[in-house]
């Protein structure tokens, strides 16, 4: 475990010339609004079971549980379906809530993308409710199960390169080609479409600022390239301020926003494949890196095996969870093993459980 307290928290990175302009989305509105026309959208439950809080000697653990988000087993569900969604809305407005209309508001178009697997399903679920086409590109290394569920929303799959990294780069490739839409969860110099994406994980931080009673005293989010935690950070300080101390953890094997941090400028990390498989990402998205920067107290990397058996004693607590998703609950276990993060009997923490068992 390594864990880096921001040195850049208040004040950004100091070096942004080569990171994109623009911000992340911190305005839930309109993501709410397009959610309020969706049949199937509920807000996901807050499992806070105390016993774990006992046994970790903390007040409280709040889970936020994405496992069932809109029958797509993940957060992602929030992410590439909204920003599709957004699409639709600019091109028929209010008319949208016309099923009719709205399974043909996208006809003709294609969008394409990455994937190490939710976010692809969240791409094919939404452009299938609107009409268009979907293709996704999976790295061989993607677990074959996220391949047939891709194929049960229509979606075209490519297997192209050993890691995120490639396919993402054929997926870019194949889009200026033949003129699709890329759709990103992250961003960079030629695609900003990430944030739309992350817009649409707003509606997950407004729940759980309703949900909770009172602002947790520490957060911990698990990244991959960073549009989670990005766009939670910036919700969460909006509403609670600098209250709850917030903490992003990630893969040893994928360090990509501490080793930016570190140098103070986007960098390219570099490392084995991660059994954290969505969170097995080499390159930090930029808006969500320059975020965090400014926003997050602190960065932590863990060892996957430390946080596979770490995650097991979820089980017995009904939150089973991939080592992916359960990677916050990993960090909050080894920042009080560690005595950092000024955790005590008082400490009230938030995790998000951002996917279920699927990783193998």
């Amino acid at each position: 475990m390594e864990y880096l307290p921001n040195p850049w928290r208040g004040s950004g990175l100091p070096d942004t010339g080569n990171l994109v302009a623009g911000s992340v989305a911190d305005d839930p509105d309109l993501v709410m609004r397009l959610l309020g026309l969706c049949p199937i959208y509920k807000p996901t439950p807050v499992q806070s079971p105390a016993a774990l809080a006992c046994q970790l000697g903390v007040a409280a653990i709040h889970f936020k549980d994405e496992r069932g988000r809109m029958g797509l087993g993940s957060f992602k569900a929030l992410g590439a379906a909204y920003a599709i969604a957004k699409q639709a809305y600019l091109q028929v407005g209010d008319r949208l809530k016309d099923p009719n209309i709205a399974k043909t508001a996208l006809a003709g178009k294609t969008f394409v993308t990455a994937s190490a697997g939710n976010h692809g399903l969240s791409v094919a679920a939404g452009a299938r409710l609107f009409g268009a086409k979907a293709v996704v590109y999976l790295a061989q290394t993607v677990p074959a199960a996220f391949q047939d569920q891709l194929q049960g929303y229509d979606a075209q799959v490519v297997i192209e390169g050993e890691n995120y990294e490639q396919s993402m780069a054929a997926a870019t490739q194949v889009a200026a080609e033949k003129g699709w839409i890329l759709l990103s969860d992250s961003t960079w110099d030629e695609c900003l479409s990430g944030r739309d994406v992350m817009e649409g994980y707003l509606a997950l931080a407004v729940e759980a600022v309703a949900q909770l009673d009172s602002p947790p005293s520490h957060i911990f989010l698990q990244a991959g390239v960073g549009g989670l935690a990005a766009s939670l950070t910036a919700y969460f300080r909006l509403k609670w301020q600098d209250g709850p101390k917030i903490t992003v953890v990630e893969p040893e094997a994928a360090p990509a926003l501490m080793d930016s941090i570190r140098a103070g400028k986007f960098v390219v990390s570099t490392g084995p494949v991660s059994d954290m498989g969505r969170l097995d990402c080499k390159e930090a998205s930029h808006l969500a890196l320059k975020s965090l920067a400014e926003l997050a107290d602190g960065f932590m990397t863990l060892d996957d095996c430390y946080v596979k058996q770490t995650i097991a004693s979820l089980d017995r607590h009904g939150l089973q969870a991939s080592s992916s998703g359960g990677a916050g609950y990993a960090g909050l276990c080894a920042a009080k093993e560690a005595q950092i993060a000024k955790l005590d009997a008082d400490s009230r923490v938030l995790i998000i459980l951002s996917e279920g068992p699927t990783d193998g």
